[in-house]
């Protein structure tokens, strides 16, 4: 049975590492700097519309990060569980972070991307929050996951 060469799966756990820690830094960092920009240049340059296209500017950037993390999780992933290398934690998780990432990436921010073209109105519509909090939520549960797949695989390198 053919297996990963260990230069390969160093370079997944790299990638993982990666995607986790540019999404909690944008998310932790990146997200509060610039919604709180007044803070940070003494007055209020930057409507919050303002700061929302910065911000999302950000995440279309991590978004093409993600979109590689989510090849190489479905190769790397798949190649295992054809060659019953199967692990049901290890499975569930990669599961869990295709999808959310697949969310998040094209279906999450193409839609507040259009809500922005709609202009600094949309900040006020119920439905712009909604869709904002959801993507949030569906960002969080993918970091969770690719921590989850990231220290399980590594467990079960080390093992």
């Amino acid at each position: 049975m053919p297996t990963i060469p260990k230069g390969i799966t160093i370079a997944y756990f790299i990638l993982l590492g990666i995607t986790l820690g540019a999404g909690l830094y944008a998310g932790i960092v990146v997200a509060p700097v610039v919604f709180h920009s007044e803070l940070w240049l003494g007055s209020e340059i930057l409507s919050r519309f303002q700061e929302g296209l910065i911000m999302t500017e950000n995440f279309v950037r991590l978004g093409y990060l993600v979109d590689f993390t989510l090849l190489a999780v479905a190769l790397y992933e798949g190649f295992k569980y054809k060659n019953f290398d199967r692990d049901t934690v290890t499975t569930a998780s990669a599961f869990v972070v295709l999808a959310t990432g697949l969310l998040y990436v094209h279906y999450y921010m193409p839609q507040i991307l259009a809500f922005q073209k709609e202009g600094e109105e949309i900040m006020q519509n119920k439905l712009f929050e909604n869709t904002h909090f959801a993507s949030e939520l569906d960002f969080k549960l993918f970091a969770l996951a690719l921590t989850v797949l990231l220290a399980r695989n590594l467990w079960r390198t080390l093992k």
